[in-house]
């Protein structure tokens, strides 16, 4: 797997965490949580400068803001008990085919 495509798949672990990592920092209020939000960030911007180097950075976007939506509203609904009504699990799941299409069909998201 070619290393843009790595670094592209941290930066959405990274960022996911950060988000995640909001609620628990209580408004930048608990010392903990804040720096994983500063850290995750910081980390997941860096990566994803990396992966726009490589391929187009809407598809870069496109791709790690939409699995990031996806992973941060499965990781609310396991982790904080926040619930999915049916609205918002199709609009995930649209999200999610999104970015298969964009991964499947388009010549603009080059991977090589």
């Amino acid at each position: 797997m070619p290393t843009h495509i790595i670094a592209l798949l941290f930066a959405i672990v990274a960022e996911t965490i950060a988000t995640s990592a909001l609620k628990a920092s209580d408004q930048f209020t608990k010392i903990g949580p804040t720096a994983i939000v500063v850290i995750g960030y910081a980390i997941s911007f860096y990566l994803l400068a990396y992966a726009v180097r490589f391929m187009p950075t809407g598809i870069v976007y496109a791709i790690w803001s939409g699995l990031g939506i996806v992973l941060v509203a499965v990781i609310s609904w396991l982790w904080f008990g926040q619930k999915l009504d049916l609205g918002a699990i199709i609009g995930l799941g649209l999200i999610l085919a999104g970015i298969v299409v964009i991964n499947l069909f388009s010549d603009t998201a080059s991977h090589g």
